[in-house]
C-alpha cells in the first residue's frame, strides 16, 4: 500500500514525485515510456517555471536564453527586447529525463515502460492496474498529459472548443546559421490558423517550428503546418508530430475522493500562449503537498480540496484571464493583431505584465482602456469590459 501512486513521469509527475519523496511519502511513479523519450513541444520554459524548481538547471540543459520576441501578422512584425531573460529553450527529452532523475534521487520508486490501464477507486484506497501488475495506493495523481484517458475517471471530455491541436516539426541546421537568423528570439506568427498561431524557435542544431489552433476550426492541420513551413523557407521532408493542448481557464473537475489531476490532464495551460510546463510542475508539487498533509496529519478526505484552492490561488485566476484574452484576440483577429503589430507598447506591456509579473487581468484592462480607438475595437470593449470588471 503506497501513500501516493503517480501516473506519468513528465514534468508534472516528476515534480510531484520529488515533492512526495522530500515529504517522506511512500511513493510509486509509473511511466509508460522508457526515458529519455521524445515529446512533441516547442520547448520554451518560462521564468515562472524556473522559479518553481528547488534546484538549478545545469547549463548543459539550457540550449538558449531568450530575451527577444518578434510577432508577425500578414507581412508586418513588431519586435521587443527585454534586459532580463523571458524564457529558456530546452529539448524535452533531455529536460524531462533530468526532472525524473531529480525525483528518483529522493528515494521514490520509479517504473518506466509500464503503462497504467485503469485506476479504480475503493473506499480506503485506489487499485491501479498496469500492463505488469496491480498496485494499491491511498491516493493516485494522474499526471499523464493531455493524450491519456485516465483523467476521464475524474472529469468529462473537453469540447472541441476547449482544446487546441498542435503540430510540430524539428528542422536541423547549423548552429551558427540558427544563431544569426534568430539570435535568442521567440518568433510568433498570428493569422496562420484560427484561434492560434505559428511559431519558430531556435534550438541547438535545429529549429522547432509548429502551429496550434482551436480543434473545432483546424480541419486540415498538417496542410496548415506544411504551408507555414514553406512560407518561412523551412520546407522539406521532416517528421510531423501532433499533440492536444487543453485551454486553461475552462472550469474542470480535478479531484475525486482519492484521485487528483495535474498538469495537462487537469487542463492547466495558458489559453493564449499555450504554455503548460510551468503549471504542470507547480500543480504536481501542490498535489503532492496536499496528499502529504492529509497523510501526515490524519486529515479528512475533504481536505483534498486544499489542492483545488491552492491551484486557484497560485495560477487559476491567471489562466482564467488568459482564456478571456484568447477569446478577445481571436474573435476580432484583423483588428486585434493589426493593432498589436502596429504598436510596440502592446507587446512590451504584455511581456512586462504577463510574462514577468504574471498579471493577465491588469493587462487585459489596460489593453481595453488604452486601445479602443476604432469602431470594431470599441465593440470589443463593450462586449468584454463589463465581464472583466466582474472577474
Amino acid at each position: 500500500m503506497y501513500d501516493l501512486i503517480i501516473v506519468g513521469g513528465g514534468p508534472s509527475g516528476a515534480a510531484a514525485g520529488r515533492t512526495a519523496g522530500i515529504r517522506g511519502l511512500s511513493t510509486l511513479l509509473l511511466e509508460k515510456d522508457k526515458f529519455p523519450r521524445y515529446k512533441a513541444c516547442g520547448g520554451a520554459f518560462s521564468s515562472y517555471g524556473l522559479s518553481c524548481l528547488d534546484f538549478k538547471l545545469p547549463e548543459s540543459i539550457i540550449e538558449r536564453n531568450i530575451s527577444k520576441v518578434r510577432v508577425y501578422f500578414k507581412g508586418r512584425f513588431v519586435e521587443v527586447m527585454k534586459e532580463t531573460n523571458l524564457a529558456l529553450f530546452i529539448s524535452r527529452n533531455v529536460f524531462d529525463n533530468f526532472l525524473l532523475e531529480k525525483a528518483r534521487e529522493t528515494g521514490i520508486e520509479v517504473h518506466t515502460g509500464e503503462k497504467v490501464l485503469d485506476c479504480i477507486e475503493k473506499e480506503d484506497y485506489v487499485e491501479v492496474k498496469t500492463t505488469d501488475n496491480t498496485y494499491l495506493g491511498r491516493f493516485v495523481l494522474i499526471a499523464e498529459g493531455s493524450g491519456g484517458t485516465l483523467k476521464y475517471r475524474v472529469r468529462p471530455r473537453d469540447k472541441r472548443t476547449e482544446y487546441g491541436l498542435g503540430l510540430v516539426s524539428e528542422i536541423p541546421d547549423e548552429d551558427g546559421l540558427i544563431s544569426n537568423q534568430f539570435p535568442g528570439t521567440i518568433n510568433i506568427h498570428f493569422g496562420v490558423t484560427q484561434g492560434g498561431y505559428g511559431w519558430i524557435f531556435p534550438h541547438e542544431g535545429y529549429y522547432s517550428a509548429g502551429i496550434v489552433g482551436t480543434a473545432q476550426y483546424l480541419e486540415h492541420p498538417k496542410k496548415v503546418l506544411l504551408d507555414f513551413l514553406q512560407e518561412n523557407g523551412l520546407s522539406g521532408n521532416f517528421p510531423v508530430r501532433s499533440h492536444i493542448i487543453p485551454k486553461g481557464g475552462v472550469k474542470r473537475k480535478i479531484i475525486n475522493s482519492r484521485l487528483l489531476l495535474s498538469g495537462d490532464a487537469a487542463g492547466f495551460v495558458d489559453a493564449f500562449s499555450g504554455e503548460g510546463i510551468a503549471y504542470a510542475i507547480r500543480s504536481g508539487q501542490l498535489a503532492a503537498e496536499a496528499v502529504a498533509d492529509i497523510i501526515m496529519y490524519s486529515l479528512k478526505l475533504s481536505s483534498l480540496k486544499a489542492y483545488e484552492s491552492g491551484c486557484r490561488q497560485e495560477f487559476g485566476n491567471y489562466l482564467a484571464s488568459s482564456l478571456k484574452l484568447e477569446k478577445i484576440m481571436h474573435r476580432f483577429p484583423e483588428v486585434s493583431f493589426k493593432l498589436a503589430v502596429s504598436n510596440k507598447e502592446i507587446l512590451d506591456k504584455y511581456l512586462d505584465e504577463v510574462i514577468m509579473n504574471r498579471n493577465y487581468k491588469d493587462y487585459v484592462r489596460w489593453l481595453l482602456l488604452n486601445f479602443c480607438l476604432t469602431e470594431p475595437v470599441s465593440k470589443i470593449k463593450s462586449l468584454t469590459l463589463e465581464r472583466a470588471d466582474k472577474d
